[in-house]
């Protein structure tokens, strides 16, 4: 198999139908900024808080007893809930239990215009009707049971336009170990550190992501945010890397920072503006992830570390019309794809500029924008923005398009596979988040 270039080699872009090499390195998820607070500084702030007591331990894990408020559902018109304990349905004002359920007993909740009903086991509807309820186990150690999941905290179901919200209000730590193991996808104790690692991120990403009484939630369980499975995506390796990092987060010359993160770098991390088109951040910069003394890297035993994508002329046709067609004043018909040209390569050799002519006009498109409008005939979006372009003319326009390149995410902040590379190599979680976020220190908050 051919090598790549290393990330640093500067590429020639051509333009035209047939482009230059483009090669890149990619990875995942989320805005940045951060956050000013009273805080414990430093890596060993955690050892130094815990040692002095409860009233210490308590300033150490700040972050962990914050609330965090999670969107399970935004818009459905009926939802049915359980728990394998006692339950109550309460009065989101605090007035006390509208109704009090039995184990596994299955309640149905829907909308009547800006009101919730509920219906209990024996199909019976409570006469009280309230825009906002509370679904929540009589032990506080208890679960939730909707659709099809165990969740801790308790459930807030409103009445809103369109359906249900569904939002479940959970301790951070109880979060985060619904999102760790779907987010890292490891559970191997030689890979502890880049478990541990997640954890970090993870809360100072949801940290920096509290909203306030502003918005009804947070933050969703998907990709847009972080993707949490409640209970049932629990595991032991997660479950002990958040318990052993509890109250740590991420810092930056004293403040909480953001910690984007994506599943495969590709070979080097990137920097805000190569994926965003946002500000630079002090603590975002691109990070080679080559293993030192040797021509492999930390992430290159990820799947997606190379991939190819293939479009035929109409598959082309028609991802390019889907986006276009999804972007205000975007043409209802393209007939052709003419010419697909790398117009801007980033420093960290992303394409930073795709501009694409049709018989509908020319359209100049940077980061997520290439990745939606490149998306697969299933529609899954392009991995990276990390690849070279090789386009084949017809008759009638581009004939064939293929896409070489590397990574699968945004690329900006920790590459979780070159992560899980670093903790198989000894790195501990400190060492590897002082990598990929460089400057930062892990401590806690008051």
């Amino acid at each position: 198999m051919r090598r790549w270039p290393t990330p640093a080699r500067r590429l020639r872009v051509a333009a035209g139908t047939t482009l230059g090499a483009v090669l890149l390195a990619g990875a995942c998820r989320t805005a940045t900024g951060n956050r000013t607070v009273s805080t414990a500084r430093g890596a060993d702030a955690a050892a130094v808080a815990t040692s002095g007591g409860p009233a210490a331990a308590t300033a150490a894990r700040g972050a962990s007893l914050r609330t965090v408020r999670v969107a399970l559902a935004t818009r459905v018109s009926e939802l049915r809930i359980s728990a394998d304990g006692a339950w109550s349905l309460d009065a989101a004002d605090g007035r006390g239990a509208i109704a009090a359920a039995q184990p596994g007993e299955q309640w149905a909740l829907e909308a009547d215009g800006r009101a919730v009903v509920a219906i209990d086991g024996s199909a019976r509807r409570l006469g009280s009707r309230e825009q906002t309820v509370i679904a929540r186990p009589l032990d506080a150690s208890g679960t939730i049971t909707f659709n099809g999941r165990r969740w801790r905290g308790e459930l807030a179901i409103s009445a809103v336009e369109g359906g249900l919200l569904v939002v479940n209000r959970v301790k951070m730590d109880d979060y985060l170990k619904g999102v760790v193991p779907l987010e890292i996808g490891t559970n191997a104790a030689v890979e502890m550190a880049a478990i541990e690692a997640q954890s970090v991120a993870a809360r100072s990403y949801a940290y920096m992501h509290l909203a306030g009484p502003s918005r009804p939630y947070d933050m969703v369980a998907t990709v847009a945010d972080q993707v949490y499975g409640g209970v049932n995506a629990e595991n032991g390796a997660g479950s002990r890397a958040v318990d052993v990092t509890t109250g740590l987060v991420l810092l930056y010359g004293g403040r909480v920072v953001s910690a984007p993160y994506s599943a495969t770098c590709g070979g080097s991390t990137a920097e805000p503006r190569d994926a965003w088109n946002t500000g630079p951040e002090p603590y975002l910069q691109r990070v080679s992830d080559q293993i030192p003394g040797s021509s492999r890297f930390y992430c290159d035993w990820a799947p997606r570390y190379r991939w190819t994508r293939t479009f035929t002329g109409e598959e082309l046709r028609q991802s390019v019309l889907r986006y276009l067609r999804s972007v205000p004043r975007g043409p209802e018909t393209v007939r052709t794809v003419r010419e697909v040209t790398v117009s801007e390569v980033t420093p960290a050799g992303r394409v930073g500029t795709l501009t694409i002519d049709t018989d509908a006009g020319r359209w100049a498109l940077r980061g997520s924008q290439i990745r939606s409008a490149l998306r697969s005939a299933s529609g899954e979006m392009l991995y990276s923005t990390y690849f070279s372009v090789d386009a084949v003319a017809g008759r009638d326009g581009i004939a064939s398009l293929t896409l070489r390149g590397g990574g699968n995410g945004h690329g900006i902040g920790m590459c979780q596979t070159g992560a899980i590379g670093r903790a198989r190599a000894g790195q501990d979680f400190r060492t590897i988040l002082r990598t990929y976020y460089p400057g930062t220190t892990v401590g806690s908050i008051d």
